[in-house]
């Protein structure tokens, strides 16, 4: 397989010992988000260093794609990848699903890194290879496949803090029998770290929803035409959260992974 670009500054340490021979993830997330906080900045650095380490650990080697590069010409490379990884990140551009009006709480608005990631999101799969997006990555693949969201959830207080407050907090969601997420799990319901003010509106016609928050957000989503394509809202990666909860998610992502690469 040719050799895909990397920004070998975040990557871990622990990406040089995986085997060769190990599957391929490409992992999509920007490196630089304007207009974000100093708080939100941290987060988003600590969220990739851990799911970075998790796909390390549970057997997969990483190749990293910046979607706020000056060069985004790469896009095509990542059909090189076993699988493919969205983290989180700013908002989606609003425009992309039709939304003109001034939105509440903006933040790291991309125009540029939305059309990368979406055309990255549609390639993937039309491979059919395995998927997993987090966060803004949920909802880009909401947008790619036709759906949109909503710009700014009211009220909030079940999915991110308030002012003053942590933006991140445990939240409960409902997850739908025989979904991939409720396979993973074995639960019904289930705690998770959230911190968002957007989220999937109108589902795109061809995912299905997987998770709803209490107040019926859509929590996640996935693809069923498709072998392994997961949306979550929420972040495993945040260490705060439960460590089992993350191994459980990232391991059936790499299994799928790793069987694709076979």
């Amino acid at each position: 397989m040719p050799p895909l670009p990397a920004s070998s500054a975040v990557l871990p340490l622990t990406n040089r010992d995986v085997p060769s021979d190990a599957p391929v993830i490409a992992v999509v997330v920007s490196l630089d988000t304007p207009g974000t906080s100093a708080e939100i900045a941290q987060l988003v650095d600590r969220f990739r260093s851990c799911a970075l380490a998790e796909l390390n650990a549970v057997g997969a080697r990483v190749e990293l794609f910046d979607s706020s590069a000056a060069d985004l010409s790469d896009a095509h490379l990542v059909d090189n990848a076993d699988g493919v990884l969205f983290l989180g990140g700013g908002d989606v551009d609003p425009t992309i699903y039709g939304h003109t009006d001034v939105v509440p709480n903006a933040y790291g608005v991309d125009r540029r890194a939305d059309d990368y990631a979406i055309s990255i999101i549609r390639s993937t799969i039309a491979r059919d290879a395995p998927m997993l997006c987090i966060c803004r990555g949920s909802q880009l693949l909401n947008v790619a496949l036709g759906g949109d969201l909503i710009p700014d959830i009211a009220p909030f207080e079940l999915h991110r803090g308030g002012r003053g407050e942590p933006t991140f907090k445990d939240e409960r969601v409902e997850l739908t029998p025989g979904s991939k997420v409720h396979q993973i799990y074995g639960v019904d319901s289930l705690v998770v770290r959230s911190g968002h003010h957007q989220a999937v509106n109108a589902v795109a016609p061809d995912l299905i929803v997987t998770a709803r928050a209490a107040d019926g957000v859509v929590e996640g989503t996935e693809l069923p035409s498709a072998t392994w394509v997961v949306g979550i809202q929420w972040h495993p990666e945040d260490e705060d959260g439960s460590a089992a909860d993350r191994r459980a998610l990232f391991s059936a992502f790499v299994e799928a992974v790793r069987r694709h690469h076979s």
